[in-house]
């Protein structure tokens, strides 16, 4: 290996370099079962974040229109708690949010395909967290993902 094939490889990183070695690693989701495109696959991080986005911006109107008159009231104090409150219900019962919904996506349980109550709190505390959520493996979910048992998926 000559000096610039070594230095392309430190540049493109170590995925590019495996890959050039001829590792597969195929899709995101290919190792829990599913398809590569369209409904059922793995949710990209763009719909994630708007859906995550407009599920904020509800919360924070409701709070500021029903309860405070006072944005920084609304904002630091209810529309958390809100939003915990918008997570752990209308996932645990129908799989989405408001913005899940509007975004076309969907929360499952690997085992049973249906979100109980209990992994939807587990998911939510973890995501309130952040760092679980900030950490992904291979497939593109994240910790709290991994350890509620559960897969964000396109409908």
């Amino acid at each position: 290996m000559d000096n610039r094939q070594a230095l392309g490889s430190w540049l493109s990183g170590p995925r590019a370099a495996a890959e050039e070695a001829g590792v597969d690693f195929g899709y995101r989701g290919e190792q829990l079962g599913l398809p590569e495109e369209g409904p059922g696959s793995i949710a990209r991080p763009g719909r994630r974040l708007g859906a995550l986005a407009v599920d904020w911006g509800l919360s924070l109107l409701i709070a500021y229109g029903l309860i405070t008159q006072s944005y920084n009231d609304a904002a630091q104090i209810w529309a958390p708690l809100i939003m915990f409150a918008l997570m752990v219900l209308t996932v645990g019962t129908v799989g989405f949010t408001p913005g899940k919904r509007l975004f076309g996506l969907r929360v499952l349980a690997l085992e049973t395909g249906r979100v109980s109550p209990w992994r939807s709190a587990l998911r939510t505390v973890l995501l309130f967290l952040a760092i679980p959520a900030l950490i992904w493996d291979r497939d593109g979910r994240g910790l709290h993902d991994r350890l509620a048992g559960t897969v964000e998926v396109r409908i």
